[in-house]
């Protein structure tokens, strides 16, 4: 038997507009919650949670934003993310979800890449300050008239958008966007002329090569996966989605928002960040039946001194995902805080994202061994490297084809080409295998991506920043095992002849300049890197070397 498995065809995809879909729910479940931010003591029905993003959407056509422009969001989750993701697809502009830990660097270069019109942003999480950052890339802010922006570094962009904070010179305060709203007329005649498969969002993914690279997905795309995701965790109207994950990755704008959004339940934001305690607090006190996160989030939860004070018996289902999941926390996470519905899901943000999922009656064993089986609608085959399907059990290329695949890379033809192919089939970089039932199982990576804590680093971005540092000749990252993270990064720095420097030296560089994920734990100065005869470097003699000094263990995973 091959390695290609078809998933079912029923239901049907919805074949309609997120902004319908929303329209619909406000419909059944007027009455009914659909967001809920703790931290900013927000609570939103279904039908107010429409009349917000409809104000909200015309707001952004009264600003003179048409559709197709691009508009960009920098933010924390807040009940501001949410309202602006269903705003700007209710109105066909393009969503551009950046990455909160971003530095200035990575800002520039993300406004440029895809031509953003309105950058929409908090004023500050921890310790980055967004409005200050974006001041530094934007002098001119500061003088221009609001929505009237000239900006030297990014021409594109023409209005900042303020969420909270003290008012700042050339900001548009976020609540006053409504209040220049375009009349309904327009808005309801734009949302006829929208469709299923034009673009609505891009998110930036290290991906497989070279700089991040903005994967432009459908409407038909990430609505279906959250329907899909929600469906097989068994989400229906009155359930509350406890959501710790960020907003910005498909995890939360997703998996959660459009999860809970086509089956009428609650999506409720812990803390603008992550923190295990106030998700105790959460799951306790708004009686939540899910809870999604990240393997290093359930370990930190199930690490809570006081998590023995906290009622968790609501809680029925949920998501693990975004990296492996060590068997063992999977058992804990059944057995200490009651999820027996708990699921595993693999996907990539290529695929919208997710492509294989457990079943709620599949056995433990299963759950805690696998990533599940493909999703509806949409095929899973492994291959070999001349592109052949291999037999079941054997490790290849995961592949996935259907309606869940990215349109492609926003203008990056070359890099589309290289991943997704003239059948339609993504490539994912990732190897696998299947066995006789159809349940997928992850064994490693054909590329060096490296996934620290469910946060995609590619090693060569890393590099080219480093290389920046006055005293490095060379360097090479690689990941390395990590029992909290799953893997954390080492660079292996030769420096220019006569030049010493020290580990804090290169750490410093980092801080600030680059997100806090990609700075490398591990620095360790060499002579030289291991080569091979033709002169390429042999990055798993480096992960091998570090694993024996440092005395790690690759974590058993599911």
């Amino acid at each position: 038997m091959l390695s290609h498995v078809v998933g079912a065809t029923a239901p049907p995809l919805i074949e309609g507009t997120i902004g319908e879909s929303l329209a619909a729910a406000a419909r059944a479940w007027p009455e009914a919650l659909a967001l809920v931010s703790v931290a900013q003591g927000v609570r939103l029905t279904y039908g107010e949670l429409l009349d917000r993003v409809d104000n909200l959407a015309r707001g952004f056509l009264g600003l003179g934003l048409e559709p197709g422009d691009r508009v960009a969001i920098w933010s924390p989750n807040k009940a501001e993310w949410t309202l602006t993701q269903y705003a700007a697809a209710r109105c066909g502009l393009i969503l551009v979800t950046i990455n909160p830990a971003y530095q200035a660097a990575e800002l520039d270069y993300t406004l440029n890449k895809v031509g953003v019109r309105a950058l929409v942003a908090a004023e500050a999480f921890k310790a980055s300050r967004y409005c200050e950052m974006m001041e530094a890339l934007a002098p001119e802010i500061a003088t221009a008239a609001p929505g009237r922006l000239a900006c030297a570094r990014a021409p594109s962009l023409q209005m900042v958008i303020q969420i909270d904070g003290a008012p700042r010179p050339g900001w548009i305060p976020f609540a006053e966007v409504a209040r220049g709203a375009a009349d309904e007329g327009r808005l309801e005649a734009i949302a006829r002329d929208l469709r299923a498969d034009d673009p609505i969002n891009i998110q930036f993914t290290s991906g497989t090569t070279g700089l991040p690279k903005g994967a432009t997905l459908s409407h038909r795309n990430i609505l279906n996966n959250g329907y899909f995701v929600g469906r097989a965790i068994g989400l229906s109207a009155g359930d509350r989605l406890c959501a710790p994950v960020p907003l910005y990755h498909c995890f939360g704008m997703v998996m959660a928002n459009l999860g809970c959004l086509t089956h009428g339940a609650a999506v409720v934001y812990p803390t603008e960040g992550f923190e295990p305690l106030a998700v105790l607090e959460t799951v306790a006190a708004e009686r939540c039946t899910a809870l999604y996160g990240v393997p290093t989030m359930f370990i930190a939860e199930l690490a809570e001194p006081r998590f023995a004070e906290f009622d968790l018996s609501s809680l029925r289902t949920g998501i693990m995902a975004g990296s492996p999941c060590p068997i063992e926390v999977m058992r804990q996470v059944i057995d200490r805080m009651g999820m027996d519905g708990v699921t595993i899901a693999y996907g990539m943000t290529e695929t919208s994202p997710v492509s294989l999922q457990t079943a709620l009656d599949d056995p433990v064993d299963r759950r805690v061994a696998t990533v599940g089986r493909v999703q509806p609608h949409v095929e899973v085959k492994i291959v070999d490297e001349a592109g052949m399907t291999v037999a079941r059990g054997i490790a290849g290329e995961i592949c996935t084809r259907g309606y869940s695949v990215m349109l492609g890379y926003w203008d990056d033809p070359e890099k589309t080409a290289a991943v997704l192919d003239a059948e339609g089939w993504m490539h994912t970089g990732d190897l696998g295998v299947l066995d006789e039932a159809g349940y997928g199982r992850i064994v490693g990576r054909i590329k060096d991506m490296v996934i620290r804590g469910g946060e995609n680093i590619y090693p060569r971005e890393v590099e080219e920043f480093l290389y920046g540092h006055p005293a490095i000749e060379d360097v090479q990252v690689v990941g390395v095992p990590d029992d909290r993270f799953g893997e954390e990064l080492c660079a292996w720095v030769r420096l220019k002849p006569g030049v010493a420097a020290q580990e804090e030296e290169i750490h410093l560089y980092c801080r600030g300049q680059i997100a806090h994920y990609k700075i490398p734990r591990y620095v360790r100065f060499v002579d030289s890197f291991p080569m091979t005869v033709t002169g390429k470097v042999q990055k798993y003699l480096i992960r091998q070397a570090m694993i024996e000094e440092l005395g790690l263990v690759a974590p058993e995973t599911a």
